[in-house]
């Protein structure tokens, strides 16, 4: 299921994607689980959300900037890990 699809119900254009997301959209946006996601959150990998009312979203920009921020992992074990998963 892919959660960052918009229906023809949406006021935006397709080419403008929203600036805050829900919990699922955002943790699938930086490509994890939901409970990841909370996990990320909860060591400060990722930012918090923001309260609008009683909506809670998380900026798509600051999670840009946290997903940067990540460590990357060298090539040689990026392959070993991907074998060890398959």
């Amino acid at each position: 299921m892919n959660t960052m699809k918009r229906g023809s119900e949406s006021p935006l254009p397709l080419s403008l994607p929203p600036r805050g997301l829900s919990r699922e959209q955002a943790a699938a946006y930086v490509g994890v689980s939901p409970s990841l996601f909370d996990m990320l959150i909860k060591d400060g990998r990722m930012p918090g959300p923001k309260r609008i009312n009683s909506r809670v979203v998380w900026d798509r920009l600051k999670l840009d900037v946290a997903f940067e921020a990540l460590a990357d992992t060298d090539a040689g074990n990026a392959d070993d890990e991907w074998k060890a998963a398959i």
